[in-house]
């Protein structure tokens, strides 16, 4: 059956939130699209939707992502959207994503993933270890805090919320010494004047699928599942399935200090996990490699090998 492509009078509707990284996503979808079936860009139309975590006057008081809500805090939104018909295909930047969909929808594109590495960025300082002691940093990441505090434990963390630009300024507003971004935000940005140092993943482990972007749609719209699978990106998908097995294992959200990053080497994937006290005052680790196929097999036995060895009480933010 011939596949039924999008037109300037019928276009594809893209979702996304309206930050200048989730737009720049949004725009490399479209672009990604336009060339794999030689559309026009008026076939493909951007639809920007407020989500909760965008709320400006929440981010202008910094106030911490857990109280708030969880991971949906950036999806719920938009996916009701997807859900009602109002759009045809979300946008993602999987770290925000929870590990389930709602009913109905499914996850299964991927683009080529960017640089998974957190940016230490400062006007005055060149890394972590360069800070004075009782330096203020600010993040709103509990994952990044708990690192932090658990690699510097003199450090001083406060709440840091907003997009690339609001970040900076408070910098400059001297609110804080230093701050962490995603190189991958960075890099899509074009941002190459940010003052920044890429973190290894020995020093500090990124967010479970950072730098990855994930394409959602509804699970009975057939035409626009045939158009995605032209995108996705297979390797990309590998390594998210082990790094989201494992976090689900450890029934990860906005309120848990958790990391993970798989790489491949061949038909061989390494998975590296940290979980963390979310006062830093605690961390535990493992390191496996396996097969591709086994990723998320590989995901869920590390999280249970991990949850064995932390025993009651590890994750204090479940008592809330």
């Amino acid at each position: 059956m011939t596949l039924m492509l999008p037109s300037p009078a019928q276009p594809l509707r893209i979702g996304t939130r309206g930050s200048p990284l989730a737009l720049a996503q949004a725009h490399e979808t479209r672009a990604r699209l336009m060339s794999a079936f030689g559309l026009p860009e008026a076939a493909l139309e951007i639809v920007v939707i407020k989500t909760t975590g965008d709320d400006a006057s929440l981010i202008a008081a910094d106030r911490p992502l857990k109280e708030i809500g969880n991971k949906g805090l950036f999806t719920k939104e938009i996916e009701e959207q997807l859900l009602s018909g109002g759009i045809d295909i979300a946008v993602h930047s999987m770290k925000d994503m929870p590990t389930e969909q709602p009913a109905g929808l499914l996850l299964d594109c991927y683009l080529p993933r960017e640089d998974t590495a957190d940016a230490f960025v400062s006007l005055a300082h060149a890394g972590i270890a360069d800070l004075p002691e009782g330096a203020v940093v600010g993040t709103s990441s509990l994952r990044r805090k708990a690192q932090l505090l658990n690699r510097r434990p003199d450090l001083k963390v406060v709440e840091f919320r907003g997009n690339v630009q609001t970040r900076l300024k408070k910098l400059g507003d001297g609110v804080a010494e230093a701050t962490f971004l995603a190189i991958a935000g960075l890099n899509r940005l074009g941002m190459t004047e940010v003052p920044r140092r890429a973190i290894t993943p020995e020093e500090m482990l990124p967010a479970v699928a950072q730098g990855a972007i994930g394409i959602e749609r509804r699970s009975d719209d057939n035409r626009t599942a045939e158009m995605l699978a032209a995108l996705h990106h297979a390797e990309t998908g590998q390594r998210l399935a082990a790094e989201r097995a494992f976090l689900a294992a450890l029934d990860g959200s906005c309120e848990t200090p958790i990391a993970g990053l798989a790489t491949l080497d061949g038909g061989r994937l390494r998975l590296r996990g940290e979980i963390l006290r979310s006062d830093g005052s605690e961390a535990l680790a493992d390191d496996v490699t396996g097969a591709v196929e086994d990723g998320p097999e590989i995901g869920r036995a590390m999280a249970a090998r991990l949850l064995a060895r932390a025993g009651d009480g590890f994750f204090d933010w479940k008592k809330a």
